[in-house]
C-alpha cells in the first residue's frame, strides 16, 4: 500500500475549521446583541490589526442611502426607442420587487426628461423574465415549486411595456401636452401618475364640461393624491375649441343589464342643469331642451328624486359639480291610439295626450306607407296625396283619404292620363290600408299645435311608446314627431320658431328599430332625414342622442356622423366591432361590469375607460 503520510496537517485544518465555525457563531451572537456591540467588535478588530502591524480596513455601511422613488426605471437591455409608427416603439421599464403587486395593465405612468418635461405613458404589457439563465421546465424545478410556500420576486425580472401617449411641459403657469417627439434616458425613474392635472392633460380630458363618470383602469377608479381622489371625465361644452360635443351627436351602446339607461339618465340630467346654457346665433344664451323617445317607460321617472340617494352621496355629487335630483320641468307627452290606454303610474310627471294629424302626411308621405313601396309606387302615393289635399285641404283626415282612394273614376283617370298605372294604384291602396287603425286624427291635440310643450328651454319631454299596440304604430309616432323637430330645426322658414330657436337634444332609445338601413323607400327617407340632421345639427344646435343594444343595425350614414361613443358591456362580436373603438379597449368590452364603459370621443380626449355613477342622479327602476 502506498504511504498516505502524516495526517497531522489535516487534523490541524479540521481544528481550524471548528474554530472558525465557533468564531462565526460568536459573531452571529454579537450581531443579535445589537449594533453597538458589533461596532465595538469592529473597532477592537481594527485596533488588533493595527497592534499586530497589519493593515487596518475601513468598514462601510452597505445599506442604500435615501428612499426609493417611483416604481422602477427605464430599461435599455432590449432596446429603447420611440417611433412615429407605434409598432416600432420599444419602451420598457424594470419594476422593483416591492411595487409589482400594485402594477396593472392600463395604468398611467410618468417618465421624466432631464429638462423637467415628462413623458406620459400607459402600461400595455407586463412580463416576468428570468434573472439567471436556467431551465425551470424540469421535474426538479416543478417539485421544488410545489413544495415551496413563498414566491421569491427577486429571482425574476418584472418588466412593463409602455405606450407613450404625450409629452407634458410647462408653458408659463399652464401645463401643456404635445405628441411624443423624444426618447427618455436609460435608467430614468418611472413613477405612477397621481396628479389630476397631469393625468387630465396627458389624456386631453377637459377641465370643465358635461360630467360622464370617473376615469378607471380595469374597473377600478384611478386614485390620486388630491381631494377628491378620483378623476372626473367631462365632455367639452363650450365654443372655445369648436362647437359643444353634444351637438356633434352621442351614441350609448350596451347590452341588456349593462346600465345604459342608468348612464343615459345621468348624462341627460347634466344637460338639463339650470346653470348650463348655450349661445345662439342672435347672441342669446338659452337652456337646452331634451325630447326623449322612451320604449320602456323609464325616462319620465327623471321628474322624481331618487329615493336611494343618501345625504352623503348627494354632498359628494355637489362637491364634484354633478347635477342631481328630479327634474321638475318634465312632461310626459303621450301618443294617443284609439282604444289603447297608457298606464304611467311609475312616475309623477305631467301627462299630456297628443295625436298625429293626417295633414303631416302631406310633406311626409312615408307616414302612410303601411309596408315597403318600390320606386314606382312611392311617386304614385305622392301624387295621390297631392290631389287629396288639393281637394280637401289640411283638414282632410285619414278616413277621408281611404274613401278618396275607393273612387274608381279617380283610378281610371290617372291610368288613362299615364300618371299612375292601375296595378300601381291598387298596390298603393293596399299599402295605405295597412297603416294601423286608430293612429291618425284621434281625440287629442295634434302634435303640430303642441310645439311649445314639446320643446321648452330647460325642459325634458318624454314620449313613451311601450303601450302602443304594434311596432308599426310605434314607428309612426316616433318618426312623425322626430321629423317635425328635424324639419323645423333645419328649415330657413320653420313652422315653429320655438323649435328653431331652442338648443335641442333628440334622444332615441332602441335607435336600431327606427334607423336601420333597409331597402324600402320610406326607410331610406327616414335615414336620409336623420343623416341630414346629423350633418347640419351642429350649426343648428341640434344633437342626436342614440341609445341601442344593436349598434351594428344603425344605418351607416347616421352612425358615422356620431362623434362621442359610450360603450358599455356588449356580448355580440359584431356589435363590438361596429362601434370601432381601439383594440386594447375593444377586448375589455365583453368583460365590463354594470356601469363600466369605454368613451371614444376623438375631439374630446384619448380613448379611456370610465366607471359611471353608482347611484342614479334621478329616480331609476321600480
Amino acid at each position: 500500500m502506498s504511504d498516505l503520510g502524516d495526517f497531522t496537517d489535516f487534523e490541524s485544518g479540521s481544528d481550524r475549521d471548528s474554530s472558525s465555525q465557533t468564531a462565526d457563531a460568536s459573531d452571529a451572537e454579537r450581531g443579535e446583541n445589537g449594533e453597538s456591540e458589533g461596532a465595538a467588535a469592529a473597532s477592537a478588530d481594527a485596533g488588533s490589526d493595527a497592534a499586530d502591524g497589519g493593515v487596518a480596513f475601513e468598514r462601510f455601511d452597505v445599506a442604500p442611502a435615501g428612499e426609493d422613488r417611483g416604481i422602477g426605471a427605464v430599461s435599455v437591455s432590449q432596446g429603447l426607442r420611440v417611433a412615429e409608427d407605434g409598432d416600432d416603439t420599444a419602451l420598457r421599464a424594470f419594476v422593483t420587487t416591492g411595487n409589482r403587486d400594485d402594477v396593472r395593465l392600463g395604468k398611467y405612468l410618468l417618465v421624466p426628461y432631464p429638462d423637467d418635461e415628462l413623458l406620459f405613458c400607459r402600461i400595455t404589457a407586463l412580463e416576468y423574465a428570468q434573472e439567471f439563465r436556467t431551465d425551470d421546465a424540469t421535474e426538479i424545478h416543478a417539485r421544488r415549486a410545489m413544495r415551496r410556500q413563498e414566491f421569491e420576486e427577486r429571482d425574476y425580472k418584472f418588466v412593463a411595456s409602455l405606450d407613450p401617449v404625450a409629452v407634458l411641459f410647462e408653458q408659463g403657469d399652464e401645463l401643456k401636452r404635445r405628441m411624443v417627439d423624444r426618447v427618455p434616458k436609460p435608467g430614468a425613474v418611472v413613477a405612477e401618475a397621481t396628479d389630476p392635472e397631469q393625468i387630465k392633460t396627458g389624456l386631453k380630458i377637459p377641465a370643465e364640461g358635461v360630467f360622464l363618470g370617473h376615469l378607471s383602469v380595469g374597473g377600478e377608479k384611478v386614485r390620486t393624491a388630491a381631494e377628491p381622489p378620483t378623476i372626473d371625465y367631462r365632455l367639452k361644452d363650450d365654443y372655445a375649441d369648436g362647437d359643444p360635443l353634444v351637438f356633434r351627436h352621442t351614441l350609448v351602446a350596451g347590452g341588456t343589464g349593462s346600465g345604459k339607461t342608468h348612464a343615459s339618465k345621468n348624462l341627460l340630467r347634466q344637460l338639463l342643469d339650470s346653470d348650463r346654457t348655450y349661445e345662439m346665433d342672435d347672441g342669446r344664451d338659452a337652456q337646452m331642451a331634451v325630447v326623449q323617445f322612451d320604449p320602456q317607460d323609464e325616462y319620465a321617472q327623471m321628474h322624481d328624486d331618487n329615493p336611494e340617494m343618501t345625504d352623503s352621496v348627494a354632498r359628494r355629487y355637489e362637491r364634484e359639480g354633478v347635477a342631481h335630483g328630479g327634474h321638475d320641468d318634465t312632461v310626459c307627452l303621450v301618443p294617443k291610439e284609439d282604444g289603447v290606454p297608457y298606464g304611467g303610474d311609475n312616475h309623477r310627471a305631467e301627462q299630456v295626450e297628443f295625436t298625429i294629424p293626417f295633414s303631416m302626411a302631406r310633406d311626409r308621405p312615408w307616414l302612410v306607407a303601411g309596408s315597403s313601396l318600390n320606386e314606382n309606387q312611392f311617386p304614385a302615393l305622392k301624387e295621390l296625396l297631392r290631389r287629396f289635399f288639393r281637394e280637401y285641404g289640411n283638414e282632410g283626415t285619414y278616413e277621408e283619404f281611404l274613401t278618396f282612394l275607393d273612387d274608381p273614376a279617380l283610378k281610371e283617370e290617372l291610368h288613362e292620363a299615364g300618371r299612375v298605372h292601375e296595378a300601381t294604384y291598387d298596390a298603393v291602396k293596399r299599402r295605405v290600408r295597412g297603416v294601423p287603425n286608430g293612429v291618425f286624427d284621434q281625440s287629442a291635440r295634434p302634435i303640430t299645435e303642441l310645439d311649445h310643450q314639446l320643446v321648452r328651454p330647460g325642459g325634458l319631454t318624454v314620449i313613451p311608446t311601450y303601450h302602443l299596440s304594434t311596432s308599426r304604430a310605434k314607428e309612426m309616432f316616433v318618426l312623425a314627431v322626430s321629423s317635425m323637430l328635424i324639419d323645423d330645426k333645419l328649415s330657413n322658414a320653420p313652422r315653429s320658431e320655438r323649435i328653431k330657436e331652442t338648443p335641442l337634444v333628440l334622444g332615441m332609445d332602441e335607435a336600431h328599430n327606427f334607423l336601420a338601413d333597409a331597402d324600402n323607400v320610406q326607410a331610406r327617407k327616414v335615414v336620409s332625414k336623420f343623416t341630414e340632421a346629423a350633418k347640419q345639427g351642429r350649426k343648428e344646435r341640434l344633437g342626436l342622442f342614440l341609445i341601442t343594444q344593436d349598434p351594428q343595425d344603425v344605418a351607416e350614414p347616421v352612425f358615422k356622423q356620431v362623434n362621442t361613443k359610450l360603450v358599455l358591456n356588449l356580448g355580440d362580436e359584431d356589435a363590438i366591432k361596429s362601434v370601432n373603438i381601439p383594440p386594447n379597449l375593444e377586448d375589455k368590452v365583453p368583460y365590463m361590469e354594470k356601469g363600466q364603459m369605454v368613451v371614444y370621443s376623438p375631439d374630446n380626449s384619448e380613448p379611456v375607460e370610465l366607471v359611471g355613477l353608482s347611484t342614479c342622479v334621478t329616480r331609476h327602476g321600480e
